[in-house]
Formats: structure tokens, sequence, C-alpha cells
């Protein structure tokens, strides 16, 4: 089922097209990689579903309405560029932005303890946000982000700013609000993360989308029916329909090859072929990373 659909959205500002007829659907219950290069039109897209502009042309579905202001208290938005009051104390900041979300008072204090026992930062309630490191500002809004138990997550860089260990524990919670029923909107230039955290991705480029599915279904597109064989003996010629593209000794006695199929064989023949000529010890297809498919897909 969609949560969140954008139909045929156009956005101009001035001579600039941002937007040119995109359309997605936004399955509910799943990560969701928002991709693109740096002004491609992904955040006039976000900005439109959070309603903070409008599009020209086209419309938004929310749960199947029509996009409206009621939909802002479903909705947690984290902007790449970070918004905390400096001057204010964590947990004072924390208790007014739940209750613009429409929290009362009770509820927040007993959700925030619950968050801030988690991320084990008990201590930093009475501090200054000014007094916290780039890291803790950041855990500190994704809580903000996340208190009112949003159905739509949108998270712009969510990772910027973070060591290894505090990245890995934001996303080991994101994939956790997903587990629960949230659906995430997720915009990053880090590839090694949607190929980790999205079920599917939407690619845009100069204002249009270009890609868009499962990502499973996106990768299996970009496949090049190529093998990564490694073995023991000489493998210097296979015949059709395989083409040796690469080979090399690993070692006295030991290869390592890439085996390109072609026309309507299958890994299994392949597999057959390779045994009757070598011992195998190594065989695994070569998987176009998404970083070779962004690439590939924007260079075009």
């Amino acid at each position: 089922m969609t949560l969140l659909s954008a139909r045929r959205i156009t956005k101009r500002y001035a001579n600039h097209t941002a937007l040119n007829d995109v359309s997605l659907d936004i399955p509910r219950g799943s990560v969701f990689g928002l991709l693109g290069p740096n002004g491609a039109g992904k955040t006039s897209l976000i900005r439109i579903i959070t309603q903070i502009t409008a599009p020209d042309e086209g419309e938004v579905l929310f749960d199947g309405q029509r996009l409206n202001p009621s939909h802002i208290a479903r909705i947690g938005y984290l902007p790449e560029e970070r918004g905390l009051y400096k001057k204010m104390k964590v947990g004072e900041q924390l208790m007014y932005l739940a209750q613009l979300k429409g929290m009362n008072r009770r509820e927040a204090q007993e959700r925030l303890k619950q968050w801030f026992v988690k991320f084990e930062i008990q201590e930093w309630w009475g501090k200054n946000v000014e007094d916290l490191s780039k890291g803790m500002q950041q855990k500190v809004q994704f809580i903000a982000t996340v208190l009112h138990n949003p159905d739509l997550l949108i998270l712009d860089e969510p990772f910027t700013g973070f060591d290894p260990v505090n990245a890995n524990l934001i996303k080991d919670e994101i994939l956790q609000l997903r587990n629960q029923g949230c659906t995430i909107i997720f915009s990053t230039h880090r590839m090694e993360s949607v190929e980790e955290m999205c079920d599917h991705i939407a690619l845009i480029n100069l204002s249009r989308k270009i890609l868009d599915g499962p990502t499973r279904e996106i990768k299996r597109q970009f496949r090049s029916h190529t093998y990564m064989v490694e073995g023991e003996g000489e493998l210097n010629t296979l015949p059709p329909p395989f083409e040796l593209t690469e080979t090399h000794a690993a070692e006295p006695g030991h290869f390592r090859a890439t085996v390109r199929i072609t026309d309507e064989a299958t890994p299994n023949d392949l597999l057959q072929t390779l045994m009757t000529r070598v011992q195998i010890h190594g065989f695994a297809e070569n998987i176009p990373s998404m970083n070779d498919i962004f690439i590939r897909s924007v260079s075009s």
C-alpha cells in the first residue's frame, strides 16, 4: 500500500524549473531513497511534501487524501541544515518542540525519558544546546524529529556530523522505526547507506525522475551478467556463449578471471562448463553497487 503519492509535480522558480512532471509512489512501511546530485530537485520535492511550498502543477496525496495542513502533525522532518536554539536547554527545547507537534506535557516527558535512556544522554537534559558537540546536537534533533511517532519521516542527510559508532546507532533506530510501521523518505549522497537501508529508490536528475523502483529490481536492471571466478588450473579460453573478459594468475597454478554470459546461458551453465576445465574455489556475480548505478545514470 502507498502512504504518499506525488502526481506529476512541477515546480518553477523564476526562470528555473526545479521539478518537471515528477511522480512517485512511496510504499507504506518502507525506507524510500530519494537520490540525485546537488541541484537535481530533491529539496524542492521535500519542501512540497512538508508544505513549506506548493507545486505549480500536480498534487500530493497523503494516505489517500490530498495533502493538507492537518497532515503536518503526522510528518517528521529532519532537514540537512539543522535548526536548534543554541541558548535553550536541551530538555526545555525538546519539550517545546514536542508540544508544537500536539503532544501534552506528560506524554512528552515520558517519551523523552525513554529516548534519553536509549541514547544514554540523561545528563544532557539541563545543558545548553551550544555546549554540545555537533554530533550530540544531531542526536537531540533526531529525537525532536521522531518523538511524536510520525507516520512519515523525512530524513535529509541524517548521518552528517556523526562518527561511525553513532551513525550505526541512528541507522539501527531508523530501521527499527520502519519495522514498527513508519514510512521513511531518506535523502542522502552516501550510497553505502542506500545499499544497507533502502527498500525502494527514486533518482532525480536535472529536475526529472530517471529511475524509480524497488532497490533489488533497480540493481537487476543494471546487471552486467559478469561473474568472478577463482580456482586452480589454467583458464585461457571458453566456448560461446561465454566470454572470458579478464584473467590473471593469482599465484602459481591458480587463476582469477572475469567471465561474461551472453545469449540465454545461465550461471549454472557456466559452472558446468568451468568444472570440466578447472577446479573452482570461488564463484560470484559482479553486482553493480548503488554508487555505480548513480554515476552511470546521471552521466548518461
